[in-house]
C-alpha cells in the first residue's frame, strides 16, 4: 500500500535514503522493547537508545532547529532493535541515515576521528593493498609498538591483536584452481564472500567452494565490492552506495542468469537483503535482495542437508556456539546448533543470546573498547562455563571477539560441513 493511500505525505528529513520514513516513525508507540534489547544501553547508562536515535530524532529533525544528536555515533549497529521492534519500525534505517548526517554536518573532514572512521570504514581498500606483502603486515601490524602509537595517534585500540592476512587471498586460490569445477544448468551460486573471507579467512570461502560443489553446485565468483557493512555502522553512506552499486550490477546480471546469490558472513547477507533496498535505488537492488541467502540458509532450503549428514562423521573438538547478531536478525540463530547436534563425532552447545560486543569496527576504537568488552562479558563466560573449547560462529569480527575474550580457536559452520562431506 502506498503512502498516499494512507493520507501520508512523504516527508523527508535525513538527507539521505530512499524510503519515507514518516510512516515508520508514527508507528512506534514508544512501548521502549527496542531499548530493553539495546546491549550497548545495557552497559551504558549515557547512551539514550535506538527508541531516540530512531522515531524521537526523527520527529525532533522535522522542527528543523535540531541537529542530529552526536550519540548515534555510539550506535553500534547490531540491528537487534529491528528484531525486537513489535511495530516493525525501521529503526536501523533511521539510525543509518541520521549517522550520515551526523558525519556529513557535524564531524569535520580534518579530525582524525573522520579519518579513523574513514579508515576502518574502508577495510576492504586496506585489505588489498596489505594482502600484497601479508607477511610484512603481519609483522608490522603484529608490533606491539606500532598498535601503541596507533592507538595514540589514529584512535585505533592497542588491545586486539590486527587479523592476520592470508598468505593467499580466496580470489588468487580461485583463479588458480581455474575457477569453477562444476558446471551446471539448474544448480548455480554467485558466491558474495566479502572482505574477510578473502583477505583473511579464506579456509572459510574455499570450505564454500567445496561444500557447494560436492551438492552439484556451479559457483560463481563475481567482481565485488565492500557489503557496505562497515561503512554504514559509519556513517559513511556514500561509499556504501559506491560499492552497493557495483554490487547490484555485478550480482542481478548473475540473478537474471539463474544464480542465487549466498554469502558465508551473516552480515554481508543481511546488507544484501534488508539494508541496500532500504537505502538505494539502483538496478538490480530488489533481485538481488530478494535472491540473497546465508550459505548454511541456503542448503537446508534446497538440500537435504540433514540427511547428508547422518552417515558422516567427523572428528572436530567441542564447539561453543555464538550466534552473531545480523543472524539472529534473519532468524538464524540456531541453524548451526539444530544440524550438527545430531552428527557423530562433535558435539555443540549454544553459549546463549548474548552480543559479542564488537560489532564490526565498533570495538576497534579505542573510545569504544571497553563498551565492547563489557558487552561481550556475558558471551565470554557462557564460552568459559561450556564444555567445548573452540568457539563456533558465521561472523568473522564476532569470531575475533571470541577469540579475543577467551583465548579460544573459533571456525565457521561451512568448515564443520566440509570435514564432514567432502572427502580430500
Amino acid at each position: 500500500m502506498s503512502d498516499a493511500d494512507d493520507g501520508i505525505d512523504p516527508v523527508s528529513v535525513f538527507a539521505e535514503g530512499d524510503l519515507d520514513l514518516r510512516a515508520g516513525a508514527d508507528s512506534c508507540y514508544k512501548c521502549s522493547t527496542c531499548d530493553t534489547n539495546c546491549p550497548v544501553a545495557e552497559v551504558d547508562e549515557d547512551f539514550p537508545g535506538p527508541k531516540f536515535q530512531g522515531p524521537e530524532q526523527w520527529r525532533l529533525k522535522r522542527k528543523a532547529d535540531h541537529d542530529v544528536d552526536a550519540s548515534v555515533a555510539d550506535c553500534s549497529n547490531c540491528m537487534r532493535c529491528d528484531a525486537a521492534c513489535p511495530a516493525d519500525v525501521p529503526l536501523s534505517q533511521m539510525h543509518n541515515e541520521a549517522r550520515a548526517e551526523y558525519v556529513e554536518e557535524q564531524v569535520s573532514r580534518r579530525s582524525v576521528r573522520y579519518w579513523r572512521d574513514r579508515l576502518l570504514a574502508n577495510y576492504r581498500t586496506v585489505a588489498r593493498v596489505a594482502s600484497r606483502v601479508p607477511r610484512l603486515s603481519n609483522f608490522l601490524l603484529g608490533s606491539r609498538l606500532l598498535r601503541s602509537l596507533g592507538e595514540r595517534v589514529f584512535g585505533i585500540t592497542a588491545e586486539r591483536d590486527f587479523p592476520r592476512f592470508a598468505t593467499e587471498t580466496f580470489r588468487d586460490w580461485w583463479a588458480a584452481r581455474g575457477g569453477a569445477h562444476v558446471e551446471s544448468e539448474d544448480k548455480r551460486v554467485a558466491y558474495f564472500h566479502g572482505c574477510y573471507a578473502n583477505f583473511n579467512s579464506p579456509e572459510v570461502a574455499r570450505a564454500m567452494v567445496r561444500v557447494f560443489e560436492h551438492f552439484g553446485y556451479q559457483v560463481a565468483v563475481p567482481a565485488q565490492g565492500c557489503s557496505g557493512t562497515p561503512m554504514f555502522a559509519n556513517g559513511m553512506l556514500a561509499d556504501a552506495s559506491r560499492d552497493a552499486e557495483r554490487n547490484a550490477t555485478a550480482l542481478s546480471t548473475l540473478v537474471a542468469e539463474g544464480y542465487d546469490v549466498v554469502c558465508s558472513c551473516t552480515s554481508c547477507s543481511m546488507a544484501l537483503r534488508q539494508e541496500y533496498p532500504e537505502l538505494f535505488t539502483y538496478e538490480g537492488i530488489e533481485s538481488v535482495a530478494n535472491s540473497t541467502y546465508e550459505a548454511l540458509e541456503y542448503l537446508r532450503i534446497q538440500e537435504d542437508l540433514e540427511g547428508a549428514l547422518e552417515e558422516a562423521t567427523v572428528e572436530f573438538p567441542d564447539l561453543a556456539y555464538h550466534a552473531p547478531c545480523h543472524a539472529r536478525n534473519q532468524g538464524l540463530d540456531r541453524q548451526a546448533v539444530e544440524l550438527f547436534r545430531p552428527l557423530e563425532g562433535v558435539e555443540v552447545e549454544d553459549v546463549g543470546d548474548s552480543c559479542s560486543g564488537i560489532s564490526g569496527t565498533y570495538g576497534w576504537k579505542a573510545d569504544k573498547y571497553d563498551t565492547s568488552m563489557a558487552i561481550g562479558e556475558d558471551m565470554f563466560e557462557e564460552m568459559r562455563a561450556s564444555a567445548g573449547e573452540t568457539g563456533l560462529t558465521e561472523c568473522p569480527t564476532c569470531a575475533s571477539q571470541m577469540e579475543h575474550g577467551t583465548g579460544y580457536e573459533v571456525r565457521h559452520p561451512l568448515e564443520v560441513l566440509e570435514a564432514a562431506l567432502v572427502e580430500d
